[in-house]
């Protein structure tokens, strides 16, 4: 994302708690921040890509003195996927400090990153979004507009809720292919060329047809971006019984060893036993 930043013209400066992205931007024309203070004081606009609420918390210096000197006057536009609840109250408190802020979560994992061609769920007050779109549309295919925070990051929970069943499933059906001895390459043609067709299917097919579990998006990214929708979920009080058993199978694809690898290797958890 951030070399696409750097190709579309913009003027960057990075930091990472761990250096080697930040050394590999480098040598394509990146500024690298000695820290997170520094990059603070240095830029108008942070744009932030971070795991969890507890890393967006300690680069933000949320919770600290220097949090207000951090935000003050600076649009702060966050990528990562949060619960909704925390992106709404982050943006009241930048806005007390007097900064501004916009959610801007993705759909899509390191192929689409790499390719430009992200899909950014957008929310926040009018003037902010105008002047994170450009920005964004550096990094993404398609800039979808939702209104005021949290919207974005609710958008985030129900996509995310569709890809984590969606994948599942597909597992679940490929392992009934390969169990009834049909050739893998002809059941990807009947998938991908029918109307259940789509990007998706197609890339977690062809790996789980291969054994080929390199990842784009790992298990352990997605066991815990799971728990955010369940979390989601139970706070609108709805039923998600597709979530639950989808999750059931990520969480025990990690058990068994399998967190490093792509979303995808959920198929193991249909592995010796079964599922």
């Amino acid at each position: 994302m951030a070399l696409n930043l750097l190709r579309a013209g913009h003027d960057l400066i990075v930091y990472n708690r761990s250096p080697a992205p930040s050394a590999f931007l480098h040598r394509h024309g990146a500024r690298v921040a000695a820290d997170a203070a520094d990059l603070f004081a240095a830029c108008d606009i942070v744009i932030l890509m971070l795991a969890d609420d507890l890393a967006t918390d300690a680069i933000l210096g949320r919770g600290r003195d220097d949090f207000a000197a951090r935000v003050r006057g600076k649009l702060v536009i966050n990528m990562g996927t949060h619960r909704p609840a925390y992106s709404e109250a982050l943006e009241s408190e930048i806005k007390a400090m007097g900064g501004s802020f916009v959610e801007a979560p993705v759909s899509g994992s390191r192929g689409p990153a790499e390719a430009g061609t992200l899909v950014a769920m957008v929310a926040g007050e009018d003037a902010p979004v105008a002047r994170a779109v450009p920005l964004l549309a550096a990094m993404c295919g398609e800039i979808v507009p939702l209104g005021p925070v949290p919207s974005a990051m609710a958008m985030k929970m129900a996509a995310n809720l569709y890809l984590l069943a969606t994948v599942a499933a597909l597992a679940e059906a490929t392992n009934l292919a390969k169990s009834l001895g049909l050739d893998l390459a002809r059941f990807r043609a009947v998938v991908g060329k029918g109307q259940l067709g789509s990007p998706i299917a197609a890339a977690k097919l062809d790996k789980m047809a291969s054994g080929d579990f390199s990842p784009q998006a790992k298990i352990r990214d997605v066991c815990k971006n799971a728990a955010l929708v369940v979390a989601t979920a139970r706070g609108a009080e709805i039923a998600a019984p597709l979530l639950a058993e989808s999750r059931r199978l990520f969480d025990l694809a990690q058990e068994r060893g399998a967190a490093d690898l792509d979303m995808a290797a959920v198929i193991t958890a249909f592995d010796e036993a079964g599922a």
